[in-house]
Parts: structure tokens; C-alpha cells; sequence
């Protein structure tokens, strides 16, 4: 499949994304008003996923109230109301108040979420609950849905049953969401979050490197797999799904596509000359550098205990209107971002040992 072919059919999921939300042109802006304007809580809202919330929010018109501590990025959103406390053990401010919706931003913690629950039992209609695909147990099984085996996790003892203690205390904030407002809980379940904002360098790795153009080092094989969801389509899928009552679980991922199609569009989005070299895993395991540039773990795909990893059905949610932005936006927001924050490189690969680790595989005679 051609670059501008694969373009062709991610921007007309993003079409179909924005005919179900009754608005245009969601990417530069021009976002219509929703008919029923909603009063909608947010749990957080000024880290990473949170602005993209409030932003399309706004947008659309809601009235938009924020609660959290105040410590991280207070500045933001100054025309937006916003009630202070502290999901431990102060949640005084929700009482006596009544919202439509609820979004609780990610939180591992399930009396966190029982806490502000019993507050606003009878105050909101729907709870929606930002939760994680570290939720199933088994990354070894392709294709696992939303009915896959989950995590299990003693909440009383501390100790990993089954899986992760991640995704494990994740299930258990999912239940009890849905203990509080059975029939009215809707859960997004992500795998890696990306976009503007993201604090890790699992995706931007890529626009930023490839953006130097040259050379660029690849891990494995070009039709390895990888799997990640842009923030603000996640954002804007969220605020959908609550103007449309619409719950229940929903992996939200875009579907998994080769890194080699990922590259090439990254290139074409950003209109840099850059060719691509892929190494396998065992020269560049021998190497050192492999976890340095496997930052999406696309190779797992080889490792029996991993093969699922990036390759999560996420058939629910695009059925249900999830809008998934062509691969070459999210990297020139991503880089622009990037630059714009003067972000660290992290412990990703210098250009420096890339050079030497490419030099050392062209040596080989390969």
C-alpha cells in the first residue's frame, strides 16, 4: 500500500470520526458546538492527557470544572472553574455539586476512585474512567478484545495474582466505577498514549530522529507491528462518547499497522529526506543499543510472552466512531512540541553510537 494511499484511508476514518461527532475539520480547529451542551467534571486535567479533554471540550461548548491539587500546570485553562482537593482524602469541594459527566483521568488507585465515586453517586450521570490495555493479563494472546482474561491483584495483601500489579489495581478502579454507577460507567482502555505533551520519548523518538533526516536506524523488520493512540484523538473520542451516553469498555488503540509503514509516514509528514535501515534484534542486542531504539517494543512480536503486545483488537472502538489522525500529523505536532519545550533526548541512542552501530552493520557484509 502506497504512503498517500494509507493517508487517503486514515483521513477518512477521521471523516467518519467527525461526521459522528457532528463537526468538521477537527484537526485545524474549526470544531462545530454540540447540540446539548454538557456539564462535565474533569479528575485532573492539566498533565498529559487531561488539556486535550478540556481544549475539545471547550470547543465543543461544554462547561468544563477541574479538580485537582493545584500543583501541576495551575496556570492553565484560567477561564475554567476550578475546585481544589485531594483525591486521598479531600474530595470536600465535589460535595453538593451536580455535573453530567464525570472523566476520571488515570489513577491506579481503586479508593481513589471509591472516594470521589460515593461523593458524586448521585450527582452525575455517567463516570467515565481512563484505564489501560496493562488491564489483560495474557500480552502473549493476538487480537485479545475487550472480554480477554484481566490481571488479578490482592488488593489487601499488595500482591500480583495475575499479571501486573499495574494493570491489576487498574481492574479493580474499573470495578469499582462500575459498583458506583452500575449501567453508567464507561472505561477507555489505551495502550500508548501520544501527542503533544508526551512525556516520554516512546513515540516522539521517532519524528524527532527522523526529522534529522540521514541514515535512520530501525529495529527488526519492517512489517513488525506497532500500536499507540494520539491524545487527542483519545481526548476527543472521550468527549464523544459522553455527549452520546454511550458506555461501557472500550479498547482504545488505533489498529496495529507495520513500524515500516509508521516511518515512512513520519517521513512524508514532515518532508525530510531521511532512508531507513533495519537491524534485527540479535546484532543489536549485541550491540547494547537495543532497548535505546525498540522504543515501541515493535519486536516483541518474536517473544512468545509478548507477541500481543501491539496488536490489541480495537475493532469496538473505531466501530464506535474512535478518529485516528494520519500518522504524519501526529508527528509534526509531536515535533513541534517537542521543539518548542526544548525537551531532553532521554537515554534514547546519540547520534553519535546510531552512527557506530550502522557503520558496524554495514561491515558485516550485510
Amino acid at each position: 500500500m502506497t504512503t498517500s494511499r494509507r493517508d487517503f484511508i486514515q483521513t477518512s476514518i477521521v471523516a467518519g470520526g467527525a461526521l459522528s461527532l457532528g463537526m468538521l475539520g477537527c484537526s485545524n480547529g474549526d470544531v462545530r458546538r454540540a447540540r446539548n451542551p454538557l456539564r462535565i467534571l474533569i479528575l485532573g486535567g492539566t498533565g498529559f492527557i487531561g488539556p486535550h479533554q478540556v481544549e475539545y471540550a471547550l470547543q465543543r461548548g461544554h462547561t468544563v470544572t477541574l479538580f485537582n491539587r493545584g500543583q501541576t500546570r495551575p496556570h492553565l485553562f484560567p477561564e475554567v472553574e476550578k475546585l481544589r482537593g485531594d483525591r486521598e482524602n479531600d474530595v470536600e469541594a465535589l460535595k453538593g455539586r451536580e455535573w453530567d459527566v464525570v472523566i476520571d483521568n488515570p489513577t491506579m488507585v481503586p479508593e481513589w476512585v471509591q472516594l470521589s465515586g460515593e461523593v458524586l453517586k448521585g450527582n452525575v450521570q455517567q463516570y467515565l474512567f481512563i484505564s489501560t490495555l496493562s488491564v489483560f493479563a495474557n500480552d502473549g494472546a493476538v487480537g485479545t478484545d475487550e472480554n480477554g482474561e484481566l490481571c488479578v491483584y490482592d488488593n489487601e495483601k499488595g500482591e500480583v495474582v495475575t499479571g501486573s500489579a499495574y494493570g491489576g489495581r487498574k481492574v479493580l478502579c474499573e470495578r469499582a466505577a462500575e459498583e458506583i454507577f452500575p449501567g453508567r460507567t464507561t472505561v477507555i482502555r489505551p495502550g500508548i498514549i501520544t501527542g503533544p505533551g508526551d512525556p516520554t520519548m516512546r513515540f516522539p523518538y521517532w519524528p524527532v530522529r527522523i526529522d534529522r533526516g540521514g541514515e535512520v536506524l530501525v529495529p527488526g523488520q519492517y512489517e513488525d507491528p506497532v500500536q499507540w493512540i494520539d491524545a487527542q484523538d483519545m481526548g476527543e473520542f472521550a468527549i464523544d462518547l459522553c455527549e452520546r451516553s454511550v458506555y461501557g469498555i472500550f479498547n482504545t488503540c488505533r489498529p496495529p499497522f507495520p513500524i515500516g509503514e509508521m516511518v515512512e509516514d513520519i517521513r512524508e509528514g514532515l518532508g525530510v529526506d531521511a532512508t531507513f535501515t533495519w537491524i534485527d534484534d540479535e546484532f543489536l542486542t549485541e550491540q547494547g543499543v537495543l532497548r535505546q531504539v525498540n522504543t515501541l517494543m515493535s519486536t516483541a512480536v518474536r517473544m512468545p510472552a509478548y507477541a500481543g503486545y501491539n496488536q490489541y483488537n480495537c475493532d469496538k472502538a473505531v466501530a464506535a466512531g474512535l478518529p485516528i489522525r494520519p500518522t504524519g500529523v501526529t508527528a509534526r505536532d509531536t515535533l513541534d512540541w517537542y521543539k518548542s519545550e526544548e525537551r531532553p533526548w532521554g537515554r534514547q541512542i546519540t547520534a553519535e553510537r546510531e552512527a557506530e552501530v550502522l557503520k558496524a552493520w554495514h561491515e558485516r557484509g550485510v
